[in-house]
Parts: structure tokens; sequence; C-alpha cells
């Protein structure tokens, strides 16, 4: 009988090893601090997640080609108009090729929040996506609290954010209240 030589299963291992690690490394789990995230956004100015601590901050991964994101993205707009003057910041992050910009842009006009092409991260701990949407909330220390991915074809709704956001935005302006006294 012929034995298999060890350098097939070395390099099998590395093979394995070098296809699996990124997604490995991007996985970004509920508890956990939030990873580092730098882009620049559609207009040109800088996003950089971890600077913005303090804020509660929503991540979200879209498409223009997505049907679930285009549906939430409403309720994303009036949540973040809604309350960010409160410490919410959001970032639409779109995975769109980047052949299809003008579309992302075109589309984000409609809305308020910034949003920049995940192509143009500097800085990507999150990985690529494993489905979309994939929404983050990330608390004010940096740390992620909550994490959405498609139940349906009907995306996040303003409740689900209400439910996730909302306890951290009053926790956070409780804790500054009780700061300033």
């Amino acid at each position: 009988m012929r034995r298999a030589h060890p350098f097939k299963f070395v390099t099998a291992g590395v093979l394995t090893l070098a296809l699996t690690l990124p997604f490995a490394l991007g996985a970004t789990d509920v508890g956990q601090p939030a990873p580092a995230f730098t882009a620049a956004e559609l207009d040109g100015r800088g996003f950089d997640l971890g600077a913005l601590r303090g804020k509660v901050v929503v991540v979200n991964f879209w498409a223009t080609w997505c049907p679930p994101c285009r549906e939430e993205m409403p309720a994303l707009d009036a949540f973040y108009r809604q309350y960010h003057e409160q410490g919410l910041d959001m970032i639409g992050i779109s995975a769109d090729r980047p052949r299809d910009r003008d579309d992302v842009v075109k589309m984000m006009r409609a809305f308020a929040y910034p949003a920049a092409m995940l192509r143009d991260a500097r800085i990507n701990g999150f990985g690529a996506p494993e489905a979309l949407p994939v929404t983050y909330v990330i608390d004010r220390t940096g740390v992620v609290r909550a994490k959405f991915v498609p139940k349906s074809d009907t995306g996040l709704s303003e409740q689900d954010l209400a439910d996730a956001v909302l306890p951290l935005l009053s926790h956070g302006s409780s804790a500054a209240q009780a700061g300033a006294k």
C-alpha cells in the first residue's frame, strides 16, 4: 500500500486556512468589541468607527440590487433622523461593485445617513458580509450589542432598531446626566 506524502496534507491544510481565515477574522459576534472600520464616505469625508466611541452606532451592509436592503432603508433613515441628535450615528456600507458607485450615490440622495463603498474601506475588520443586509448595533463603549440578518424579504424595521438602540441611548444619557451632577 502506498502512503500519501506528508507534503500533500500540509499543502491542503495551508490552502484551507488561507481560504477560511479571512472569513473567520471577519466574524463579528454580539458581546465582542466592534472591529476596526475606516472608509471614505461617498461625499469624501472620512468615517472611522473607532473615533465614534461615546456614541451608539448602527453599521448597515447593503447593496442596490438587494430587495430587503432597499426595503429597510427608509426605516433606517427615519430612525437616524429621529435619534441622531441624541447620540446615534449610522453608516450604510454598500457591497456594490465599484462600477456601480453612481447607482449607490443616486440611491443615497434620498437618505440623510452617510454611506460608503465596502471597496473603499481602508480598514475592514468586519470582513465580507455573510448576508445582505446585515446590521450591527454598537454601544457607546464600542461593543457589538445586536446583529440583524434578514429573516424575510422585508428587512429590518424601526421597531427592531428601537428595541436594540433606545436602551443604549437612554443608558448613555442617564450616565452622562449622573456624571454632570
